[in-house]
């Protein structure tokens, strides 16, 4: 089978893949994730797969398991991993609205990863349509939480991954030509200043500012970036009223390194600023871990078929590790086949730039179809 001969049209598919974008979806609004569950759910269904809906949990939305029909459904099979939750919250749409400019198309969670998502349906599609049969059971299974760290739904996703041969993640590509092959370990943290209020035109002095600690943590935090280890300060919340000395202040915090034992490092270092100073307490917990994932030989044969399909697309594939987490990290680090940033070409990640390639729908469609096809 020679993917690029399958007849996909960039047109058809930004008119499918339009109301995936336009329905927004931040993680925290689990009813506007369910939403968006929903409308993959349907088209899904209409591809001909066998729906199954999981309840959400921990006030996240829920998640989609569509597996389509084969005469080898009970064989480990490739499973295709995406996430419907983004980083936008509902009413960005006005800021960053769907729209297509020349060579790119613009819309929250098109780039990561709606666009990635949809493709993969298209390739399956394209597939049937030729009457090209999988060699294997293909299911995808799309979930609710992966902006945060996937607090509610790693368990699910290990134990899917462990049922199945290879995994497919269509997260965004790297550049025009690049796919994920490994990927940093990760770490969460949830900070904590605790201090003492008082009137602040009148009692100044009594009090102690949680949100003054909170600063100097800040900074101490970020400046313990290294080669090895990264630290950053990326949420804050503090005080009630501007009149008082703020007795608290949260935040969150992330630390990314190449390797575990670096990270397991950064780690003790950042549960070690936890102390009080100024009479101020300050709090350090850790939050969900995503681990190192190195690629083994399975995953490099997988890249390697990648490869050889990406050439009968005129594509020179490479592949790399990099950082920015994925769930490829849990089903990589299982030891399981895994090949990462197989979604759509473009920029502006989390942005109101955030846009991709609208060609890359149609190259990246047929290297998912070709994948589909080839492995067994």
């Amino acid at each position: 089978m020679n993917p690029a001969q399958l007849p996909f049209d960039v047109d058809t598919m930004l008119q499918g893949l339009r109301p995936w974008v336009e329905c927004e979806s931040p993680t925290w609004d689990a009813a506007a994730v369910n939403r968006m569950i929903g409308l993959a759910a349907r088209d899904l269904a209409v591809a001909g797969a066998e729906i199954e809906h999981i309840a959400g949990r921990n006030g996240f939305g829920g998640c989609v398991r569509a597996r389509f029909p084969h005469p080898r459904r009970d064989v480990p099979g490739i499973l295709i991993a995406g996430h419907l939750d983004t980083v936008h919250p509902v009413g960005t749409l006005a800021k960053l609205p769907w729209r297509r400019e020349g060579s790119r198309c613009y819309g929250p969670g098109i780039f990561d990863m709606k666009g990635g998502n949809y493709l993969s349906l298209e390739a399956i599609r394209q597939l049937q349509r030729a009457a090209i049969a999988t060699p294997l059971p293909v299911t995808v299974l799309l979930t609710p939480d992966e902006e945060v760290g996937t607090p509610s739904t790693r368990d699910l996703i290990e134990a899917e991954a462990a049922r199945h041969k290879y995994v497919l993640v269509p997260e965004p590509g790297r550049g025009s030509s690049g796919v994920v092959s490994g990927r940093y370990a990760i770490a969460r943290f949830n900070l904590e200043a605790k201090g003492r209020p008082s009137h602040a035109g009148a009692t100044l002095a009594a009090g102690r500012s949680a949100i003054r600690e909170m600063a100097r943590k800040v900074i101490e935090i970020d400046g313990m970036t290294a080669e090895d280890c990264t630290f950053s300060v990326g949420l804050v919340h503090g005080g009630q009223w501007v009149n008082c000395v703020p007795s608290l202040c949260t935040g969150e915090a992330l630390s990314m390194a190449k390797r575990q034992e670096d990270l397991d490092r950064g780690v003790a270092r950042m549960l070690a600023l936890s102390g009080t100073a100024n009479d101020v307490t300050f709090t350090v917990t850790r939050g969900v871990t995503r681990p190192v994932w190195e690629p083994n030989d399975k995953t490099i044969a997988l890249f390697e078929t990648a490869r050889g399909i990406a050439r009968t697309l005129g594509i020179d594939l490479i592949h790399g590790s990099v950082g920015g987490g994925s769930d490829g990290n849990f089903t990589g680090a299982m030891g399981i086949a895994t090949l990462d940033g197989l979604g759509v070409c473009g920029d502006g990640a989390h942005t109101l730039e955030e846009h991709i390639e609208v060609d890359s729908l149609v190259t990246r469609g047929r290297l998912m179809a070709g994948l589909l096809a080839t492995l067994d």
